[in-house]
């Protein structure tokens, strides 16, 4: 006995019609019929007896319905548990290319301490096609730098500023400065990676009559950082971003070039465990860098070595 042959057949018996009874189950007349016909089999009599217009329960049938009825509502029973006990929790974020996955690892893990069975999948895509993510329901937050429009169904927090550094080998010749100036850049090559909002952003505040000399151009951050390793230029990059062990990030002169880092989620849309995690998570948490960030300890370190920060002080 099949769980679709119990649902048609219980539902023939609330109609008494083959037509009704085949909509509510969203199958067939015939597809209705013959598996009616498959419990006829396994009973040995008659379910449903039809006498041209009127059809009606004979006494087998009526005998047999409660105990479909206790099957049906037995395997519901049985699919709800199933579905409670199911260990996986997915969680796709969305990230802009800006953003690095590091920065959402601590509230992951915090996730994780009360979701269990928690499937993370964290997703680059441009902010312009995360918020089309999100309307469809494919991730539940995304992180994004800048963004110039939203729906007005989409609930968008900022949550931190941060800077824009320079990240290079420690051989180059700006390498040794406590922070580079701005018209360094004119004469140096700026690597850049495709569909990454932060050298256009740079570009357009300092220099929008004086295009930097990109020779080189990749869309992963990390093997840009390889090519800057190798002295081929210099990187980029948001205040958070991890980099290679071989480079260094520095700030840039007057810290020029800020964003905001925001979280992105749909109005009021209901959403699965962890996902709702997710959102409060990200919501509740303190996302500043300002406190114990890697490159202030190692900034303020350098203006301390070359006696710079008392002669900033006194200024």
């Amino acid at each position: 006995m099949e769980l679709h042959q119990v649902r048609y057949c219980l539902a023939f018996a609330s109609t008494l019609n083959f037509t009704r009874a085949a909509e509510m189950c969203n199958a067939t007349q015939p597809e209705l019929t013959k598996g009616v016909h498959g419990l006829k089999q396994e009973f040995g009599g008659r379910l449903i007896h039809r006498e041209r217009q009127h059809t009606h329960l004979p006494d087998l049938g009526k005998a047999v319905l409660p105990m479909l009825e206790r099957a049906l509502a037995s395997a519901v029973r049985h699919l709800a548990r199933k579905f409670r006990q199911k260990p996986a929790a997915p969680l796709a974020i969305g990230l802009a290319p800006s953003i690095s996955a590091s920065l959402v690892l601590e509230p992951i893990a915090e996730i994780h301490r009360f979701v269990s069975g928690l499937q993370v999948e964290p997703r680059e895509e441009t902010p312009s096609l995360l918020v089309e993510l999100l309307l469809e329901g494919d991730i539940g937050v995304a992180l994004v730098g800048d963004l110039d429009d939203n729906p007005e169904r989409i609930d968008d927090r900022a949550r931190f500023a941060e800077r824009y550094v320079a990240v290079l080998v420690a051989s180059h010749q700006f390498a040794d400065v406590a922070e580079i100036a701005i018209e360094s850049f004119c004469g140096s090559i700026v690597l850049d990676r495709f569909n990454y909002d932060v050298a256009p952003k740079f570009q357009h505040l300092l220099f929008p009559d004086a295009p930097f000399r990109h020779n080189n151009r990749n869309g992963r951050d990390v093997h840009l950082q390889h090519l800057a390793g190798a002295g081929f230029g210099i990187v980029l990059d948001p205040e958070h971003m991890p980099r290679l062990p071989s480079l260094k990030a520095l700030p840039i002169e007057g810290d020029a070039v800020w964003r905001e880092v925001r979280l992105l989620a749909v109005q009021e849309r209901r959403h699965s465990p962890a996902f709702d995690a997710s959102i409060k998570v990200a919501r509740l948490r303190d996302w500043s860098l300002h406190t114990g960030s890697p490159l202030r300890t190692e900034h303020q370190s350098h203006l301390q070595a070359t006696g710079m920060s008392c002669t900033r002080a006194s200024n």
